[in-house]
């Protein structure tokens, strides 16, 4: 089988594809956190989305519902907003 293999280079990270008979999750996952963040972001989305057969339309209509759904909670009372700054620093505090 064909696999990925992620090669830290002089300029970030580069792609070779090499022969493999057996890589482990843990080799997959290794790979994976040693890319970029935008790389992983984009693999992440793309994992993501094998998990499921919607279409980018579907998507992008569902993405909106949410933002309408939320947008009138908050709107309501029935929920609060909190700043982007405190969110990541309470996340950063917890598993960093």
């Amino acid at each position: 089988m064909r696999l990925l293999e992620f090669v830290r280079g002089g300029s970030g990270l580069r792609y070779n594809f090499r022969e493999v008979f057996e890589m482990t999750t843990n080799e997959v996952e290794a790979a994976a956190l040693a890319m970029e963040a935008s790389a992983r972001a984009k693999l992440a989305e793309l994992l993501l989305r094998s998990l499921e057969d919607v279409s980018d339309e579907e998507i992008a209509r569902l993405w909106a519902e949410e933002a309408l759904r939320r947008d009138e909670e908050l709107d309501s009372g029935n929920a609060t907003a909190r700043d982007a700054e405190d969110v990541f620093r309470d996340l950063r505090a917890r598993f960093l």
